[in-house]
């Protein structure tokens, strides 16, 4: 079996007196989709915090394609590859659309165009936007532009934190079958989702986190039909 393309060993992170995740161990194999299904407060945006150097670990490694990275600047960790969109979706809402996408590919020399156009392909809604200010979009435009501001950087691993946050039905289903295209397309995504139903869905693995540490993992299916992930995190009886 070849080596996985990320790799987090033993790894304590958290704010200040508060530890947010307690000696968590994972991987991602390259052409995954890896979910992250835990309530809130279990320490899913932290291990995607600690992965693109936001928050530095207190214990353990972070190895992208073996290489130590938990002490690099979260600029050079996105030159290595790994893209973040957090929850809330954090665009920069008096910079255009356009803007805003251009943002997203500072690191990448050369094919931005080309970038740029494949992007608008994914996203038609953003081409009708482009110089529209971010903050006017509405809620799904806004999730749209983070994930292809994103993808501007053409990364091999995507962070996603909690994508369908705050959006319609309709639109939730959109976002998710965006990330199917994406991965398709040759392009690694951990997922944190509170919608654990459609995380399950498009997901190979997933890991459990409860207060910090993971308690189970396992294939996408096993999980599915595991009566503790039932009944916790999907809503149905065991």
């Amino acid at each position: 079996m070849t080596a996985p393309l990320l790799r987090i060993e033993d790894l304590e992170a958290g704010y200040g007196a508060i530890a947010a995740l307690r000696g968590v161990t994972l991987e991602v194999r390259a052409g995954e989709i890896v979910t992250l299904i835990g309530s809130n407060g279990a320490g899913k945006s932290t291990l995607l915090r600690s992965v693109s150097g936001l928050v530095r670990p207190r214990r353990g490694r972070i190895l992208l394609d073996g290489e130590d990275i938990g002490s690099a600047r979260p600029d050079q960790i996105v030159r290595l590859g790994v893209c973040h969109v957090p929850e809330g979706r954090r665009i920069f809402a008096n910079l255009s659309v356009l803007e805003n996408l251009q943002m997203g590919g500072y690191v990448r020399r050369g094919s931005s165009a080309e970038t740029l156009e494949q992007v608008l392909s994914l996203f038609p809604r953003l081409r009708e936007r482009l110089k529209q200010a971010g903050g006017t979009l509405s809620g799904g435009e806004q999730q749209m532009l983070a994930i292809g501001r994103a993808l501007m950087a053409q990364p091999r691993l995507l962070l996603l934190d909690e994508p369908s946050l705050g959006l319609a039905p309709r639109l939730v289903q959109q976002i998710f079958e965006i990330i199917r295209t994406i991965h398709a397309a040759g392009t690694t995504v951990v997922l944190v989702e509170q919608n654990a139903h459609q995380a399950l869905r498009i997901a190979s693995r997933a890991y459990v986190l409860e207060t910090g540490s993971l308690v189970l993992e396992g294939s996408a299916a096993e999980l599915a039909a595991d009566p503790r992930v039932r009944r916790a995190y999907l809503g149905e009886e065991a």
